[in-house]
Order: structure tokens, then C-alpha cells, then sequence
């Protein structure tokens, strides 16, 4: 008897809290537009914020609450799924231009001269913040690898032996979070539009030209060689240290040919004009 009241007890107690949570979820239903779901799936679900929103549920939520595609672009989406993406929402797609990172520093093992050992957490942040560096530039790459843990693409590796991180263009989507990561702000964002190559200075030393050379092995100088030779005036010269112009850079290689230092560096390699001749 006392077993058949127990469960009569309990039925009723579940039958009860059954239609109470009925209650509760017909009163509090948020509604969610289906379209929302249905851009997520062809999100990459990274969160990366590349887009400028807090994660790939919010970038989705203003896609399909947009009245125009303009603005919005998922960096870690090509071009046919934003289409896809606008398709669902019944707008035209809006091209936009796709931007990698790239690293200023090509300063390997072999070009710089280590002054100590920094013996402790292996973190560019916390080395950054204690002393300068095991060499005597203060500007280049720690190489502990911040922006390998940052990157949610996996697109950067440490490359073994030169302890410098080196971005795979076919991973990385541009979201900048090695950016916002890097204590020495090496890493920077340029335009790609492949096949053409991405031309930059690979070297953030502002120290004069003797100075950056007892430093550093393939530190830009400022000689303002580069800037000669280019038919574009893309290469511009700041505080001793050149830098690429990516909206006049037509990478045709010549400033490569022509820096002393090597500084100047492409993502595949270039038949220049001078090496032609």
C-alpha cells in the first residue's frame, strides 16, 4: 500500500511540474528567426570577433535583422558562402576585400645576437613587459608564440630553429586577433588578392641606421633605396624605417631586389624588373 501511494504521489507531482514548465515555456518563448540557424551552420563557429561582433551568434542575429549586406563580412567565410549567406536573407552580396597578417619581423636566430637567456614563463606578453628582449633590438619578435595561441584558424606556427612565427595565407582569415595579441604590434593586416603576392617590411627597428645594424642582421636602416626604385613611391620612410603603401604596391618586386638589408620580403617569390636586367 504504501509503495502504490508513493508512486501515485510522485505521478502527480511530475503531471504538475510537467504543466508548470508548460506554463513557463509558452509564457517566456522567445521567438528566434529560423534564418539565424541557418547562417550559423555556414559559419566557421569560432568566435574570433573578426566580423566586429561579439561571436558568430550575433553576426548571424544582424544578418538576418540587416537591410543590407553592406558591412558585414564573416572573415573566416569565403565569398561563395557570404553569397550563400545573403541568399538566405533575401539580400545581394556585397564583395569585400579579404586581408591576411603579416609579420614585421624576419629577424631568424642567425641575424640576431641573443645577450641572454630569460629563464621562466615562456610568454611574449610577460617578456615584454619584464626586460627587452634576449637581443638587443627592442622591437622585434619574442618568439614565445602569443599569436599561435591566439589564432583561432590555426594559421600561425613558430617556425623550428628561427624561433619566428610565420602566417599560412591559406588558414589565415584576417580576424586580427594576433593583432590585438602581439605586446610589439609586429603583426599587421595588409590586403591579399591572390595570385598577386603581399609585399611588405618585415623589420619594426626605428633605431638609426648604424644602431639598427650592430642589432640586427636584416634591420631596415632607412636608406630609402626602396623608395627609389619603386615606379609607385609605395615604400615610405618614418623614423629610419621604411614601410609598404599596400594601396599604390603593385608587387613588382623591385624594392626587394634593391634593399641592402633584405628587409623587404613578399609571400612567393617575385621576378623583379632589376634582377631582369
Amino acid at each position: 500500500m504504501t509503495i502504490t501511494v508513493s508512486i501515485i504521489v510522485l505521478g502527480i507531482i511530475g503531471i504538475i511540474a510537467a504543466v508548470l514548465l508548460f506554463a513557463a515555456a509558452k509564457k517566456f518563448y522567445v521567438y528566434e528567426d529560423p534564418r539565424i540557424g541557418e547562417i550559423e551552420e555556414l559559419l566557421p563557429g569560432a568566435n574570433c570577433g573578426g566580423c566586429g561582433f561579439s561571436g558568430c551568434h550575433a553576426f548571424a542575429v544582424e544578418c538576418a535583422n540587416a537591410s543590407s549586406m553592406d558591412g558585414l563580412n564573416c572573415t573566416g567565410v569565403n565569398s561563395e558562402g557570404m553569397k550563400k549567406i545573403a541568399d538566405i536573407v533575401g539580400l545581394a552580396p556585397v564583395a569585400s576585400q579579404r586581408h591576411v597578417a603579416v609579420v614585421r619581423c624576419s629577424a631568424s636566430c642567425e641575424n640576431r645576437d641573443p645577450r641572454n637567456h630569460y629563464d621562466g614563463v615562456r610568454s611574449c606578453a610577460i617578456e615584454n613587459a619584464l626586460y627587452q628582449g634576449e637581443s638587443d633590438c627592442i622591437y622585434g619578435c619574442l618568439g614565445c608564440g602569443d599569436c599561435v595561441k591566439a589564432c583561432p584558424f590555426e594559421a600561425i606556427t613558430i617556425i623550428p630553429g628561427e624561433a619566428l612565427p610565420k602566417v599560412d595565407f591559406n588558414k589565415c582569415t584576417g580576424c586580427g586577433k594576433c593583432v590585438e595579441t602581439c605586446p610589439r604590434h609586429l603583426c599587421e593586416l595588409v590586403p591579399y588578392n591572390p595570385p598577386t603576392p603581399v609585399v611588405w617590411v618585415a623589420c619594426a627597428n626605428r633605431d638609426r641606421g648604424p644602431i639598427a645594424m650592430k642589432e640586427c642582421g636584416v634591420a631596415c636602416i632607412g636608406c630609402t633605396k626602396c623608395r627609389k626604385v619603386c615606379p609607385n613611391e609605395a615604400p615610405e620612410i618614418t623614423s629610419f624605417l621604411a614601410r609598404i603603401d599596400q594601396t599604390k604596391c603593385t608587387a613588382c618586386g623591385d624594392c626587394i631586389a634593391a634593399c641592402p638589408r633584405h628587409s623587404i620580403v613578399s609571400s612567393s617569390p617575385i621576378k623583379t624588373h632589376l634582377q631582369q636586367q
